[in-house]
């Protein structure tokens, strides 16, 4: 009996564990990890969409997100945001954007960030879709990004996945 209770309750700890790590939604390649990936609900034909998330690298040595798919979109394209002449501007960035040695890169509203160019279809709030993210050193990983209610600025965590 004793044994059956500890076992159990062994069982419970390692699901509770399992459990909070999926809804956290982090992913790792290599050295980096990525961390909350999330995109927005779109409107019924509209044909871009933003992707946003936090990547870490542990490295001494910097890394590069050089690309990205995803079967929802005809292209995946690396994009920033900046201030010019007190106009915000969007624009495609070439060639990459640096993850830098022990730091992040945080994609974001209003600076780095994926557009989903050339959306299949609307992305539902509460759906998940699965992205595969290019480092030019650590390779590819397939992530999961969760569709937030239009207007979201951040990441929306469940109280179970804060840290």
């Amino acid at each position: 009996m004793i044994a059956t209770t500890k076992t159990r309750f062994a069982l419970a700890a390692f699901a509770g564990l399992i459990a909070s790590a999926s809804l956290a939604h982090g992913y790792k390649t290599g050295s980096l990890s990525i961390q909350h990936p999330w995109s927005r609900e779109t409107a019924t034909g509209q044909a871009v969409g933003g992707g946003f998330m936090v990547v870490t690298n542990t490295s001494a040595k910097p890394d590069k997100l050089v690309g990205a798919t995803t079967p929802l979109a005809r292209e995946v394209q690396l994009h920033t945001m900046s201030m010019e002449g007190g106009v915000m501007r969007m624009r495609q960035v070439e060639g990459g954007i640096a993850v830098p040695a022990k730091g992040k890169l945080e994609m974001k509203p209003g600076g780095y960030h994926l557009m989903f160019m050339g959306l299949k279809r609307p992305l539902k709030k509460g759906e998940r879709f699965p992205v595969t993210l290019k480092f030019q050193t650590a390779g590819t990983v397939k992530v999961q990004f969760a569709v937030q209610p239009i207007g979201s600025t951040e990441a929306i965590e469940t109280d179970h996945a804060k840290h």
